[in-house]
């Protein structure tokens, strides 16, 4: 990922959750190793909490190195805004604060990053309780891309509403084989049981959205226009 960031910079690293397998005994240490080049690259971070992450002291130990000034925020890039989602509590507090913060967005593009993914086709089921909550919030207020993580693979699927829907899982942990949709998904377009990354360029004219190896190989490539 380092290379490739020098090769096509970006302003900020988002993480979908599992950020930590180690139950705290490991993690500074570790996410220094890993990413301790990115203040260095002038790289910001966002983090969001996975199911792993979320089991010692509900994430907070992870906090500071991810810049995470809670377990939900927001952060605005340019003319993207994030919203950085706690699915492992899916409570009416953190819906209303969404609600909110949807609501109140004048961003040209409004993303929302969340662990568990309300469609997946993979080792795990999606999430019923984030397609219920927070799905028609999306759709209401145009959050045209929601990203999530928890099944080790890659998935895209057809925009269902306005909404575009991918799961990026594959960091680092081994893989899970991917298998058939419900037919309440929505219909499933690109996939690949492999490790990678997300690369987003944001411009007036579209969202530009590539799915990477970790050898810098393209996966996946797609746009969402205005």
């Amino acid at each position: 990922m380092r290379a490739f960031e020098e090769r096509n910079p970006a302003q900020l690293l988002l993480t979908l959750g599992d950020n930590d397998y180690t139950r705290a005994r490991a993690f500074q240490r570790s996410w220094e190793a890993s990413f301790g080049w990115l203040a260095g690259a002038g790289l910001r971070v966002a983090g969001t909490l996975g199911n792993h992450d979320f089991k010692i002291v509900r994430g907070r130990y992870e906090f500071r190195a991810l810049e995470m000034p809670g377990a939900y925020y927001t952060r605005k890039i340019g003319d993207v805004q994030l919203f950085v989602l706690n699915s492992n509590a899916i409570v009416p507090r953190q819906t209303h604060w969404l609600r909110n913060a949807l609501a109140a967005s004048t961003a040209r593009w409004k993303i929302a990053a969340l662990h568990h993914p309300p469609y997946t086709c993979g080792g795990h089921e999606g999430s019923v309780a984030a397609q219920r909550a927070w799905g028609p919030l999306f759709e209401r207020y145009r959050v045209r891309l929601v990203l999530s993580g928890h099944d080790h693979n890659y998935q895209r699927f057809a925009p269902r509403r306005g909404v575009t829907y991918v799961v990026d899982g594959g960091g680092g942990a081994g893989v899970y084989a991917l298998r058939a949709c419900a037919r309440s998904h929505p219909r499933r377009v690109a996939a690949r049981a492999s490790h990678g990354f997300l690369y987003l360029e944001a411009s007036p004219e579209g969202l530009s959205v590539r799915g990477v190896a970790l050898d810098g190989t393209t996966l996946d490539r797609f746009t969402i226009g205005p």
